[in-house]
């Protein structure tokens, strides 16, 4: 019984927002408590949902202050020399803009963290895909994408939790996976290629130089050029560099470093109190609603784990294995891996389900390695659910809906995740059938 009321509760919150019946916000609320009602667990409630909301407090905080330096970033006029100089190398071609897109994101990735990918990517290639018309669920995708297949690296979560879980070394489960996710990034390049060539078709390419004489107020500036600070601009290159290399090496917690080089940077940039509440005010539209998402999909995590529908759909997968796909245990992983890290927490997969499917696959000669290999596979899938906060950023950063957003780049993310397992097959880093000891 609790499986079917799992499952059914995430088709019904999945089918609200896809269909636009109900905003993101109001589902991750709502859909939750009406089936942990409907389940009976109406006396533990409460409880259940302030667990969730404790739980993504951090990560909530981070993103509003991480929001807010980028954002007096933009205004102080940071990333205007990323902007024109990308113009330069692109020129008005939207096909070469989606690509440099993909690449820049993938560049940025390289730190592990999602969330400083989506700020950063998002932050400089806004003001060119408003300029040209050019679709943000476009810039979204691409920037998703590369951030998927990037998530793989050990210092990006999920190959650090799988090597946990089974007890193996991180490099035995990363090092072997550097040539699919090599194939699977380029495979990023050709669908930002592809996606570019249907934004190019539509819209064309656009004579920038041409357009903006006579008409100055089409000149491409991410902020207000009244309240830029271009002479500022080398003080604020460094404190953005500072500020990234004390996330990389985790010498503070990312809610407080946040905190703190936002509290710097307004002060620098805006040393008056009524531009400091002026800055505060224009941004206030774009924190609320990423936070209030976050402090939501709280309701959502805490009524998921504490009713025990986690476990519940973990367990109702594992025994829906058949006894003959034995030999197959490290291909069934990587395609089981796209469906669980969507539907479920990384942890909850990689430390509860992982291990299980290890130990059945030891039985034909399939190392922990290779399942590890295999668990990771889901990666660019699982940066789509509701249930990972960094996404909120992104698509409130780019100005789109999340449902949208799902319905947009589910398709492309699939096969990013396809392309890896075949490419781990080919390369011999998954094996496509183990032989029983």
């Amino acid at each position: 019984m609790l499986t079917v009321l799992a499952y059914s509760m995430v088709v019904v919150f999945m089918a609200l927002i896809m269909t636009k019946r109900l905003p993101a916000v109001v589902a991750l609320i709502l859909v939750p408590i009406v089936f942990a009602l409907a389940g009976g667990f109406a006396a533990g409630l409460g409880p259940m949902m302030l667990d969730g909301i404790k739980k993504l407090a951090p990560t909530g905080v981070m993103l509003m202050f991480a929001i807010l330096y980028f954002g007096v970033m933009i205004d102080a006029g940071l990333f205007d020399p990323v902007v024109r100089t990308i113009l330069k190398l692109v020129g008005g071609d939207p096909m070469k803009i989606v690509v440099g897109t993909a690449v820049l994101a993938m560049f940025v990735s390289l730190d592990g963290d999602g969330s400083t990918t989506y700020m950063i990517t998002v932050s400089a290639m806004l003001p060119l895909y408003k300029r040209l018309g050019i679709s943000r669920l476009v810039l979204a995708c691409v920037i998703m994408l590369a951030g998927g297949v990037f998530n793989i690296l050990p210092w990006g979560g999920p190959t650090a939790r799988a090597a946990s879980a089974l007890g193996v070394d991180v490099g035995a489960i990363f090092v072997p996976m550097i040539l699919p996710m090599i194939v699977s990034a380029c495979w990023v390049v050709f669908v930002a290629f592809l996606l570019g060539r249907r934004e190019r078709r539509r819209i064309g390419v656009i004579d920038l130089e041409a357009a903006t004489v006579g008409h100055p107020e089409l000149e491409l500036h991410a902020g207000d050029p009244a309240i830029a600070r271009p002479k500022l601009l080398w003080i604020n290159a460094a404190m953005t560099v500072a500020l990234m290399v004390v996330l990389i090496l985790g010498l503070l917690p990312l809610p407080a470093l946040f905190m703190i080089a936002f509290a710097i940077a307004i002060m620098i940039n805006y040393p008056r109190l009524e531009d400091q509440k002026e800055r505060l005010t224009a941004h206030a539209a774009n924190v609320l609603p990423v936070v209030a998402l976050i402090f939501a999909a709280g309701i959502f995590v805490g009524i998921l784990s504490g009713t025990k529908m986690v476990d519940a759909i973990a367990a109702s997968v594992i025994a829906g294995v058949p006894t003959w796909m034995g030999p197959y245990l490290a291909i069934v992983t990587g395609v089981l891996s796209i469906p669980f890290t969507f539907f479920i927490s990384n942890d909850a997969f990689y430390f509860g389900i992982v291990p299980i499917l290890a130990n059945a696959a030891a039985v034909y000669g399939i190392s922990a390695a290779e399942i590890g290999r295999a668990s990771i596979i889901g990666q660019p899938v699982h940066l789509l659910s509701p249930l990972v906060a960094s996404t909120y950023l992104l698509v409130g950063m780019s100005e789109i809906e999340f449902g949208d957003h799902q319905r947009y780049t589910l398709f492309w993310s699939l096969t990013a995740s396809l392309v890896m397992l075949a490419s781990a097959v080919i390369f011999g880093v998954i094996p496509l059938i183990g032989h029983a000891r």
